[in-house]
Formats: structure tokens, sequence, C-alpha cells
């Protein structure tokens, strides 16, 4: 071969191997389809209702707010109590005016120029107190390779409703520890604080008694630094309805079993929010009715 061919042939394998091109689904999907994220307690608190728009696939994942809507909580009474806009798309009660109540129902209605959309009214189950927080040292199997070990400790939580109301369980927390800079500085000492990121929940419809035990909320690798000083984990415990612990499962199931090939597609998941003169419109995310109790371990 002549080393014009060679040098032809080597050209064309770099410009096969170098060259790619960005490639974007078409998708049949509303671009910009109403995002809302939110929950209302039983805590005194302020309860905060964030609204966006989704993105196109392919663009960057900076959250685009939706300003200037009018969001109100409706109750079984018929007392409305309107939402203020802080920071832009965010929305938020006034904990001195506002706070669910166990047995109570709410419906959340959102007023977006002359477009509305609404909830049917939810009740806000009963929460048993979390009986136990407590943690394991264990040693366990970091991947496929048995031999690759990891040691560390796992979070359980215990909880039991003799009452039996509170079927449907969801978690998440808040993790607490302190961190020692390990140079000459004046300030060595710093505290990392990090929230939970996992869907947690539990169905105990399906035994006998609404009780959870040793339910794994966390692991913690002795790799990292959380257990080399201080360490604080704050567990909140949540009440959900059944139709809400779906929706809660069929997200867990699409972030966590996706990427092989018989593995379950992406997709929408039904929300609990309509819009009233378009049902048929998608709108993604959840407006949760939960009461709420938590514990903390050092």
């Amino acid at each position: 071969m002549s080393s014009q061919r060679i040098l032809g042939f080597g050209l064309f394998l770099l410009l096969a191997i170098g060259c790619s091109v960005e490639f974007i689904p078409d998708s049949d999907e509303n671009k910009e389809q109403l995002v809302v994220e939110g929950m209302i307690t039983d805590q005194n608190r302020v309860n905060r209702i964030r609204l966006s728009r989704s993105l196109p696939i392919g663009k960057p994942l900076v959250r685009k707010a939706v300003k200037g809507a009018v969001v109100t909580i409706t109750d079984e009474k018929g007392i409305i109590t309107t939402l203020t806009e802080f920071p832009p798309g965010t929305y938020s009660t006034d904990s001195t005016k506002f706070r669910g109540r166990v047995g109570g129902l709410y419906a959340l209605n959102i007023k977006i120029g002359n477009v509305n959309y609404a909830t049917d009214f939810t009740e806000m189950r009963p929460v048993p107190p979390i009986n136990s927080l407590y943690y394991e040292k264990v040693v366990i199997s970091a991947s496929r390779d048995t031999s690759a070990l990891e040691e560390g400790c796992n979070i359980y939580v215990d909880s039991y409703d003799p009452s039996g109301k509170c079927l449907f369980f969801r978690w998440d927390y808040t993790e607490t520890w302190e961190y020692r800079i390990p140079y000459a500085v004046t300030n060595k000492v710093c505290y990392i604080t990090e929230k939970s990121d996992q869907i947690l929940i539990k169905n105990t419809s399906i035994y006998s008694q609404a009780r959870v035990s040793k339910y794994p909320v966390l692991f913690i690798s002795n790799k990292g630094d959380r257990l080399k000083e201080k360490y604080s984990i704050l567990v909140n415990q949540y009440s959900l309805n059944e139709s809400e612990y779906n929706f809660w499962e069929r997200v867990q199931n699409i972030s966590q079993k996706v990427g092989n090939l018989y593995d379950i597609s992406p997709m929408a998941v039904p929300s609990n929010i309509k819009r009233c003169d378009d049902p048929g419109e998608k709108v993604l995310g959840y407006f949760s009715v939960s009461a709420k109790t938590s514990r903390r371990i050092f």
C-alpha cells in the first residue's frame, strides 16, 4: 500500500473517531410543563410551594421559576389561605396564621394568568412518633466482587402505629458532622450539613400491623469524613395516603431502575394537580399533605 493511501486511511479513521454530533431525540412532550413542588404539615413552620417550568431535553438545568402566580390553600371549612411569593417562584404560608391539622382536608389552587390548576381535597393522616432511631456497625460488599468489602454503619428506624391509621410512611433526613481542617489555620473546625436526596418509603398495608422494623435509612462508609469527629442525623417521618405513596413508588422505580436494557423507561409520573379547563394537560410534581414527626441521634 502506498504512503498516500496509508495517509488517507489514517485521516479517515481520525475523522470517524474524533468527530461526534450531539443527539437530541424528538419528543412530543410539552417543552415547558408546569412543575409543582410543595408540602404542608402539622408543624408550626412555614410551608412552601415552588412553581417552575420543565426544560427541553439537552438544555442546561437552570430552574425557570413561575412568577406572579396566585397560590391558595383551601380547607374543608372553606377557609382560604393565600401564599406570599418570595423569592420569585416560591410561595409561602405565614406560620402565625396557617398550620395544618391532622384530620383536616386541604386542596391547592394555582392561578397563572387566566389558567387555573387545582387538586382534590386530601386528608392529613396522623403519623406515629419514631419509636427508635439507631445504628449498627456493618461490613458490606462494595460491589459485585465480594472480596471488595466496605466498613461503616447503617442507620435504622423503627415505628409503629397501634391505631392502624398510618399505613404508608415516608422519611427524609438531614446530616450534620464536624470536620477538622488538617492545616495550620485559625478556624480549623467546620460543620457540614447535607439533606437527603433518596426516596425512602414503606407500605405496611400488606401486613397485619402498621409496623416498621429496622428500616435502613442510610449507610455511612468509614472511607469518608462523616464519622471521624462528631456526627448527627435528624430523621423526619411523614404520613402518606395511598395515592401519594404510589406517586413516590413510581418515581423511585424510574430513578433507581434506569440504565439497563430491560429497566423501566423514563416517563412522566401522574400528578395530583390538574388544569381545571384541560385535565389532559400534564403537570409534574405533587402537592403533599402530611403529618410529621422527627427524631435525632448523635
